[in-house]
């Protein structure tokens, strides 16, 4: 996995949900807080998480194939959605019926130095996790907002691991208020108060995880950014006059398919429109390095050519009649 893949973030949210799950079940085993299960739970499935984007960022390295001919990029996708959809549901769920339960059958909590202490430190090294997710993020975020950047991020994993430590934070918060409350007032049903909360906010997340995620499998074109690049990397204005209609797709987080049918003029040679597709594709990879598989078609330009693809004027990287001379 490159570094754009948040490497150095998986590693250390990895690190921190191991140590911090083992430090949750001795809290659990010595005090009987059903939030400190929960969050034990939910360690244990973040931890998981963290070794399936590993794998996925491992399978996605494999060369293509006469099968796969585009390669295994979007290995990484289809981790990043079980993530979402596995784990994140079943610490939710976990946590939902043993918030349930402690509700319905309270029993005080033993021992509350264990909770309290282990969530101080859960929280202190989730907070170092969070911190180094942020500092990975913002070397790609650039000038956009937290909320643009998860939805519009082409490399799963760091906005999962952001999520995750995001989630991790509350849901400490939520167990500690809980825990804090049920031995203030001795009643145990705020524990269990507190791991239902922690049982919703975990399912909350894994429906944003899905639904960004499932975009990324369906495919996403080009950012805007690119595909300006592209176009005015195509077009030399010589023998590549304009640009009928143009499709792109990105066929892993660092893997972009670009095809294009392109204006030529008239009377240029066989030779000519060939030795312009092969600079124009030069042009294309210098401007955007990602731009991996290029197809380019020569065409004569007319209106019924520029209308021939499904309303291109309007579809991400599209070009109405006026790119073309």
């Amino acid at each position: 996995m490159s570094a754009s893949g948040g490497t150095k973030a998986i590693v250390a949210a990895l690190a921190a949900n191991l140590a911090i799950a083992v430090a949750k079940f001795v809290a659990f085993l010595f005090s009987g807080s059903s939030s400190m299960l929960a969050e034990s739970v939910h360690s244990v499935a973040d931890s998981g998480n963290q070794g399936l984007l590993l794998l996925g960022g491992k399978k996605a390295k494999r060369a293509a194939t006469p099968e796969h001919p585009f390669g295994y990029g979007r290995e990484r996708y289809i981790y990043a959605f079980l993530v979402s959809i596995v784990l994140f549901s079943v610490g939710g769920m976990f946590a939902i019926y043993e918030g349930y339960e402690k509700i319905a059958h309270p029993h005080a909590i033993k021992d509350w130095y264990w909770p309290i202490g282990v969530l101080v430190f859960a929280i202190i090294a989730e907070t170092f996790s969070f911190r180094t997710a942020i500092k990975e993020s913002n070397v790609l975020r650039g000038k956009r907002s937290w909320k643009e950047f998860v939805r519009h991020s082409k490399a799963p994993e760091l906005p999962v691991v952001l999520l995750e430590d995001l989630g991790a934070l509350v849901g400490l918060v939520l167990a500690l208020f809980g825990v804090g409350l049920a031995l203030i007032t001795g009643n145990g049903v705020w524990d269990g108060i507190g791991t239902l909360c922690i049982g919703i906010l975990l399912i909350l997340i894994a429906l944003v995880l899905a639904a960004e995620t499932k975009s990324l499998l369906l495919g996403e074109s080009a950012g805007v950014e690119d595909v300006e690049k592209i176009k005015a990397a195509t077009v030399d204005s010589d023998t590549v006059t304009g640009i009928i209609h143009m499709r792109t797709l990105h066929i892993g987080p660092e893997e972009l398919l670009v095809a294009a049918k392109i204006a030529v003029r008239h009377d240029n040679t066989a030779e000519q429109v060939a030795t312009a597709i092969n600079a124009a594709e030069d042009r294309i990879r210098t401007a955007v390095p990602i731009a991996r598989v290029i197809y380019l078609e020569p065409d004569i330009y007319s209106e019924e050519a520029a209308a021939a693809g499904a309303d291109p004027a309007k579809s991400p990287g599209g070009a109405g009649p006026e790119t073309a001379h």
